[in-house]
């Protein structure tokens, strides 16, 4: 017993140092304690005592955050179980505001506001899907890759099935837990495999990878596919984009906003995670090339960049053609992963921080012009344009910046992007990567087909039946122009984005 103390109190002094650096996450679990609290004291349709907490919980994470992580480059923690450095605390911040927006929706959304159920439970379930996110972005480890992934799943199928008023509702929510429930059970497989070739859960220790390299080859990617499985049901690319459209659909208005930007672009953070000691090892040493996971995410990102810009054409509801322009912007972000030496990194953080900005303000224009008209069908949005014309001017905007096109900040993020993959082909010369890059700029032209469409029928199109201007507009309004007014200024003014 007398041997083990030794390393008993070094446990103990890891874990307490681990935790000094999860202060952030400290203060979400106690916002989460509070707003059950607050919920069951102070009951109501409307949960504003909840929402109050939630929002000043957040709001107080953020700034621990940022006085914590002043001077930090790069820390383990945990026994190498998570790992905090300016990439992770990059996407936590975009994390925390992308929850902010949400719980802001949720709370100027008639539809869950005036249901049964109110809108407590969901202002509880934020800080513990933030905990989440943050761990996603951080794990270094199978097991806490598994458990962070799991957290924001279980949060994200109630939140589908929270509020469904109908079949189809109903329906989005069982597939949703359904597929999600068997790419979970599949990635956990192909985790065992590589803790079974490996006995490590560590992706960032050196004999992972040099065990790995001892095996054949087609074990080895029998189990980096499957966990690659889980990975992309979380960033929906091709081939496992199915349950996107239905689930978008289906689900609330807000929670489909959440879904297609937080939990996505954690995926993405857990996929940098767990491709870096592949693609970038930190060791001054030469790692083994075990699995050449640039060509199959440059064959990925191709595949989804096509059938995602290509399907939106054929769409009428519009979020179900928000949800493929979604897969399609997914394969685009791949890129930046591909090209994960050089500025790939710093691409993909502004590409994402835009990415957020724009994806919330298109689903809360969708939710308001559905509020005012009963209406997600495009070709129902004929002569709008004369009588939501502040939603209507805002809406235009924010679809020429999901084109990427100047002067807005979607310009911005696709030419980051561009550069750091064009960068990496001409050092590598890869006919794939070239491939990419084309591949990328026609969908880009692509998108044109079908994000003008909206504006096609609010200005040239008349109306068949009058419709009434609205009388009065809310606070979610004010907060769609500031989100437009965003990608007006980032893509005039660039440099504010660093």
């Amino acid at each position: 017993m007398n041997e083990f103390l030794p390393h008993i109190t070094q446990l103990l002094n890891s874990a307490i140092k681990g935790f000094s650096y999860l202060l952030p996450e400290l203060v979400l679990l106690i916002t989460f304690i509070l707003v059950i609290l607050g919920d069951l004291f102070a009951p109501g349709k409307r949960s504003t005592l909840a929402f109050g907490i939630c929002i000043a919980g957040i709001i107080i994470s953020i700034l621990v955050g940022w006085i914590q992580n002043l001077d930090i480059e790069r820390i383990v923690l945990f026994d190498n179980t998570l790992v905090l450095d300016s990439v992770s605390i990059s996407f936590k911040n975009i994390f925390s505001a992308v929850t902010i927006l949400f719980a802001i929706f949720i709370r100027y959304n008639k539809a869950l506001q005036e249901h049964k159920k109110g809108t407590g439970d969901l202002y509880m379930l934020l800080p513990a899907v933030l905990i989440g996110l943050n761990l996603m972005s951080m794990s270094a480890s199978l097991l806490m890759i598994y458990l962070s992934v799991e957290m924001v799943s279980i949060a994200s199928y109630l939140m589908v099935g929270y509020a469904s008023a109908d079949k189809k509702q109903t329906e989005a929510a069982m597939k949703y837990a359904l597929f999600g429930s068997i790419c979970s059970a599949v990635m956990l497989y192909g985790m065992s495999l590589l803790y079974a070739f490996t006995g490590s859960l560590n992706i960032l220790d050196h004999d992972f990878l040099l065990r790995l390299n001892m095996l054949s080859d087609p074990a080895v990617s029998l189990a980096l596919l499957l966990v690659l499985v889980g990975i992309g049901f979380k960033l929906s690319f091709v081939p496992l984009h199915f349950w996107s459209p239905d689930v978008y659909e289906g689900a609330a208005t807000p929670v489909t906003a959440f879904l297609s930007t937080a939990p996505k672009i954690a995926g993405f953070a857990l996929l940098i995670r767990f491709v870096e000691p592949f693609l970038l090892p930190a060791q001054p040493y030469e790692l083994p090339e075990v699995f050449d996971f640039r060509t199959i995410l440059a064959v990925v990102a191709i595949a989804t960049m096509i059938i995602g810009n290509f399907s939106a054409i054929w769409q009428n509801n519009v979020k179900r053609m928000l949800a493929y322009s979604s897969i399609g912007y997914t394969g685009f972000a791949l890129m930046a992963i591909v090209a994960f030496e050089g500025s790939g990194f710093y691409s993909l953080i502004i590409y994402f921080a835009i990415y957020s900005v724009m994806n919330m303000a298109a689903f809360m224009l969708v939710y308001k012009i559905e509020e005012h008209t009963g209406q997600t069908d495009i070709r129902a949005y004929k002569g709008l344009g004369k009588v939501l014309k502040p939603e209507l001017i805002c809406f235009v905007v924010v679809l020429v910046a999901l084109t990427g096109l100047p002067p807005t900040a979607g310009f911005i993020a696709k030419l980051f992007i561009f550069s750091s993959a064009f960068e990496y082909y001409t050092s590598s010369g890869s006919v794939v990567i070239l491939i990419m890059l084309i591949t990328g700029a026609v969908t880009t032209v692509v998108s044109l087909f079908y994000y003008l469409k909206i504006p096609l029928f609010a200005y040239l199109r008349e109306s068949e039946t009058a419709i009434e201007p609205v009388k009065k507009r809310d606070f979610l309004t004010y907060v769609i122009v500031f989100l437009t007014v965003l990608l007006v200024v980032f893509g005039i003014f660039p440099g504010l984005l660093s």
